[in-house]
């Protein structure tokens, strides 16, 4: 129950992170004061939280959905087997957001 309830609340996030990527469309299109402004924000220590959690959201979201295309296939209905594929959803999005934000930093992009 809570993988479900997490899956709704990160595609909420993913939304609100579709928003952030309009206002960055926009701050672009209004020159680059506004552009800059825009990025010094994100890049600011809040706004690289706030990426790192659209990171997860979006891993969650990503592993949540092939979890729901098993149970699509009638596969993976098991209680013990819906826990563990939940579980494992919930570690891959974190261990792998901090991956990707570790293999950023190690390229310089962050």
């Amino acid at each position: 129950m809570a993988a479900s309830i997490l899956h709704r609340v990160t595609g909420v996030g993913l939304y609100l992170g579709a928003v952030l990527l309009a206002g960055w469309a926009l701050a672009l299109a209004l020159g680059p004061d506004a552009f800059g402004a825009y990025m010094r924000t994100l890049g600011s220590l809040p706004g690289r939280i706030v990426f790192f959690g659209l990171t997860v959201s979006m891993l969650f979201h990503l592993a949540n959905g092939i979890r729901h295309l098993f149970w699509d296939a009638g596969k993976g209905f098991e209680p013990r087997t819906a826990d563990a594929t939940a579980i494992i959803a919930l570690v891959f999005s974190v261990a792998g957001a901090m991956a990707l934000w570790l293999a950023a930093a190690a390229v310089g992009a962050i």
